[in-house]
Order: structure tokens, then sequence, then C-alpha cells
């Protein structure tokens, strides 16, 4: 018999004194459950997640939590009033019996100082905060809204394997696909007021969720013919029989009513970027450039070529410097030492993460045209403000609402509404997937991938960096960055994953110094090549060149349309031979690699 849920929502309805929110929505939670929850912005995720948290009441449906079990939930906004220190704070979320030290061990693991006054932490801080408060108890059903939000790359990490490892049953939401997908083994999605549930994580949601609106579009088809055949039937087919004719009348008055009021999945973003002029074929080049604050070095002797068309991710751990090193590149901030150029016809969009370019008591439109009218230019086009809204799913209504009451979401797509209709041909991000639903995280990977012109952004969001772009800079330690070719699983390939994981203990913790560096470190940084592996590093490309010349001769031999029916034998030993070579070939490259990234390890 199956045990029965920790948490079971049943039908729950609320409104807000405007359109249905949560029309019948269902959520069970079972003992050591992870469901991804997912919708679109506005759908009613967070709301739910409140209800099932008990902080919010629904106007229907019933909550079941089974006596006994304990429950602790994750805010997108974490409030810290009352609280003189971080170690106040996270230790007040602890019950009864558990145990203090499991919350002091956290806060130290996420790097934070407990003697900290919580209210003057900073956005990532207040997060490491707000999780160390919710883990500390290992409660049996964790309710956890956007925990990626604010975290660098090594926090992401770190909290994936902690939350692999714990028993507790766990509910997500977040747009973080990878962090999803390495988690989840169940999701809820929330669509129009209503859940479905698949027993799949979410690698497979996306794939579930198509085939479910597809057959959804089918009944909406076949339900538009059957209208259309009874409305000719109306117009020539009613006869005397006056009793099956009005119920059939009423038929067709149902379904006209079903058609008009169904709420229908909600459109795509229709992003579309306004490319300027072709830039030159090199965009940036920085020789040598250095900054540092408060005699920290920032950025030491780094050195960059950006042509044009390229794709460059910049990631590290909070505080690393990405911003900085980004200002640099652009040159809206001076280095300290060094030069950079940027070509002279660049015209560059930028899309900030602050957003502090908008004014909180703008109208939405006013942020849109400027406060000049009402029209927006968009690739020299005139549009009207309500039809440009419109692209990015706000509604007519909301020309006139103030950007402060917008939700996170809604301002993140009304910043790229800003930011794409500008012409450009260098697009700069920060961080631009905070706040979007996964959909619109969809388009604008697809308009970015599809760009003739170069961009480079600052994100810490793995899958997202894996798609879009083809080089990744990272931080090394001391001011020193590397630039790594290929996305973010390519760099970790290369730079060894370990190092990632060993940064994600104290993301924000003190520099160590050579004094606590590990001796078999100090040993492989300061290690010289062998006399062999010297030997193997000068003669491999011959011998790699000598592999593709015998590999081409092969397949010359083997293209004799003939040979195969005149000489058997030798069609067979060539086929041999090739497929040797090629391995032989893989071997040499591969090693030829190895030795040449060893290299430049040891001379930095």
């Amino acid at each position: 018999m199956a045990e029965p849920p920790l948490l079971q929502l049943t039908g729950i309805g609320l409104t807000f004194g405007g359109p249905v929110l949560l029309e019948s929505a269902d959520l069970s939670v079972a003992a050591g459950q992870t469901i991804a929850l997912v919708g679109r912005n506005g759908s009613g995720k967070s709301t739910l997640l409140k209800i099932a948290a008990g902080l919010v009441e629904a106007d229907g449906g019933t909550r079941f939590v089974q006596p006994g079990a304990t429950l602790r939930y994750l805010p997108q906004e974490p409030d810290f009033a009352g609280f003189p220190t971080v170690a106040a704070y996270v230790e007040a979320g602890l019950g009864p019996g558990d145990d203090a030290y499991a919350a002091r061990y956290l806060v130290e693991q996420l790097g934070l100082d407990p003697q900290a006054d919580p209210t003057t932490l900073s956005g990532g801080e207040a997060r490491r905060a707000a999780l160390a408060r919710t883990l500390a108890p290992a409660p049996d059903i964790l309710l956890l809204d956007e925990p990626t939000n604010h975290l660098d790359l090594p926090t992401i990490e770190w909290l994936e394997a902690t939350l692999k490892a714990s028993r507790s049953a766990i509910v997500l939401i977040s747009h973080d696909r990878r962090f999803l997908s390495n988690l989840t083994r169940s999701t809820v999605w929330l669509d129009r007021g209503r859940t479905r549930q698949a027993d799949v994580g979410f690698s497979g949601f996306e794939a579930w969720r198509d085939r479910v609106l597809e057959q959804e579009e089918l009944e909406r088809h076949k339900l538009d013919r059957k209208i259309a055949a009874e409305e000719d039937w109306i117009r020539h087919g009613v006869s005397g029989r006056r009793k099956r004719n009005m119920r059939r009348l009423a038929e067709v008055h149902a379904m006209r009513d079903r058609r008009r009021t169904e709420r229908r999945a909600q459109g795509s973003v229709r992003l579309a970027a306004q490319e300027a002029e072709t830039s030159s074929k090199i965009v940036i080049e920085a020789k040598d450039v250095s900054k540092a604050y408060d005699g920290r070095a920032i950025v030491d002797r780094f050195s960059i070529r950006v042509a044009r068309g390229d794709r460059i991710g910049i990631v590290g751990p909070n505080g690393a410097g990405k911003t900085t090193l980004l200002g640099l590149l652009t040159g809206t901030l001076e280095p300290d030492a060094g030069t950079v150029r940027v070509a002279a016809n660049v015209e560059m969009v930028t899309l900030e993460q602050r957003r502090d370019s908008l004014d909180p008591d703008w109208t939405l439109a006013e942020a849109l045209t400027g406060g000049r009218g009402d029209q927006v230019v968009v690739g020299g086009e005139a549009r009207h403000v309500v039809s440009y809204m419109g692209d990015f799913l706000f509604r007519p209504e909301q020309a006139r609402t103030p950007v402060r009451v917008l939700s996170g979401g809604e301002r993140a797509r009304l910043m790229l509404a800003r930011a794409l209709a500008k012409p450009a041909n260098l697009t700069v991000l920060d961080e631009p997937t905070n706040d979007l639903d996964l959909e619109t995280l969809d388009v604008l990977e697809e308009l970015l991938g599809g760009m003739d012109g170069t961009l480079i952004l600052i994100s810490h969001d793995r899958d997202f960096l894996d798609r879009i772009v083809d080089a990744v800079i990272v931080p090394e330690g001391d001011g020193r960055w590397r630039e790594y070719a290929g996305g973010y699983s390519d760099m970790l390939t290369q730079r060894g994953a370990d190092v990632t994981a060993s940064k994600a203990r104290k993301p924000d913790g003190p520099q160590k110094t050579a004094r606590d560096e590990p001796v078999a470190d100090r040993a492989a940084r300061t290690r010289k090549l062998s006399f062999k592996e010297k030997h193997a590093l000068e003669t491999l490309p011959a011998t790699i060149a000598a592999l593709e010349a015998r590999i081409a001769s092969i397949q010359q031999a083997m293209a004799d349309p003939g040979l195969y029916a005149r000489d058997r034998a030798r069609f067979d030993r060539l086929t041999a031979e090739a497929a040797k070579a090629q391995s032989d070939l893989a071997a040499a490259e591969e090693q030829w690699l190895a030795l040449e990234m060893l290299r430049e390890e040891i001379e930095g």
C-alpha cells in the first residue's frame, strides 16, 4: 500500500480581484520526491508555493500536511527585519529539536560573516543567508522559489550537490534548466490556472508539454469543425421536430460558449534585434590590461582580441571582477595600465543586471518611448507602443502601469524590449536570464544564436552558456583571467571540474595565500616539462601531419569504384589501415593537446 503524501493540495482556486489566477490546481509531494514546478511568468507558481507553505490562504480547495512533517520555504525576497546579525536570522529558522551547529556550519560553508548586519548584504549574500536558514533544519519538505537567483556558479554547483544528498522532499521553481534537469524526477506544469503532473524530470518536460499543446490544438480544430457543421445545419437543416431541434440548438450555443471562454496557452515573446551596419573585423583589442582597487588586483595584464561575430561568456564567483572586466573591454572603464581599442564603427547596446536605468515612476509606455509620444522606432520604422508591447506579452491595459509594480519577469522583458529596439553590432548582456521564464529564454537563445553581430555576456546559467557562447573567460586568481574555447562544459573539461568545486565551499571567503596552498598544488604549479614530454611536444606535429597524409592517400586509393570487385583483399587491407591511422591520429592529437595545455599552464 502506497504511503500517503507528505503534502497535498487539491482543487486550489484563487483570484486577486481580477482574472482567475488559480482555477483548479493540485500538488502532491511524497517523501524523497524532487519536483520541478514550472510555468510562464505570472502563471501563479510562487503563489501556489506560498499556499503550499501555508503563507497564503486559497479561495477554494484543500491543503493537507501529514501530521509531524516539517516544512521550510525559501522566498524570492527574504525578510531580515528584526534580526541584528546573519547568525540570528539563520538560527531563527531552526525548530526546537534542531542542532544549532548545522546553522553555523552552513553559514561558514556559504562564506558569510555570522556577525554581519543582514540588511547590508548584497543580493548574492542575502540569497545564501536565506538558503542557510532554509536548509539548516533538514526538514521533511523543502519549498524553494528561485534558489539560484543571484548565486554565482560555484555556489549553484554547491547547492546542487547539497540538494542531491538531501533526504528532504523538494519542490523547485527555477529558470535554470541545468539545475532543474540535474535534480528533478517529476514535473508539475501550472498552465492557465490548472496543473498537470508528469512522472518525468525537467529534462523530459518540454517534449511532453509540446505533445500536450499539440493535442489541445487538434481538439480545438475538431471543435471548430463541429461548430461549423452545426451552424450549417442551423441555416439549412432545421426540421419540424421542435424538441430535438431545440436540444441541438442548445448544444451549438454551449459549444460556442466553450470556444469563446476557453483559456488558450499564452503566446511566445516575439524578439527581433535591430542590427546596425557591419562592424570592423576586429571589434575589441585589449593588450596587457590591468585594474586594481584598494591594492587588490582585479584584472592583471589581460589580453584578448574580439573578432566580429564572436560570442564570449564571462563567468566566475561573485566579487571576482566580472563586471569590471566587462567595463574594461567595452571602454566604459579606464584601465590602470595597458590599452583597449574599440573599433570606431561599433554600435553597442547594453542590458545591465541591476536595471538602474528604469525609473520606477515611469509608466510602461514611457519606459519604451522615453516619454515622447506613443511611438517606438524599431529598425528605422515607427510602431505604436501598444503594438510593440504585445511582442513582449504585455497587455494593452498595462501601458499606463508604473514600472514599480511590475514583477521581476515583467521588468526583465521590459529591459529586453528597450535594448532590442536599438540598432547594434555589439550586444553586451549582464545576467540576461534573471527572472525570465523558460519559454522566453528559448526565444532569447534563438535570437542571440541567429545574430550576425558580436556578443559579450556575463551569466551564471550553465545551460544558457553552453547554447550561446563559443568562448568563456574565467578568473584564475590574483587578477589573472584566462580564455577557454567552447561553452561552460567545454571549459570545465579543459580546466578540470575539481577547480570550480573547490571554490564553491567559500564563494566570497578570503583568498588563500601561497602558504595556505596544498603541497601537491604548489608542486603542480612549479613543475617543468620532462625531456620525454618536450620531445613529444616537438615531434607530435610532424607525426600528426604524416598520419593525415597517410589517411588522405588511403582514401584516394579507396575512391576507385572498381577496387572492391577487382581486389577484395587489398580493399579489406586498406580499410583496416585507414581505421588504424584514424585511431593513431586521434591519440596523437589528444596527446599533443594535453601537453600543449600543460605547457601553457606551467608558463602561465
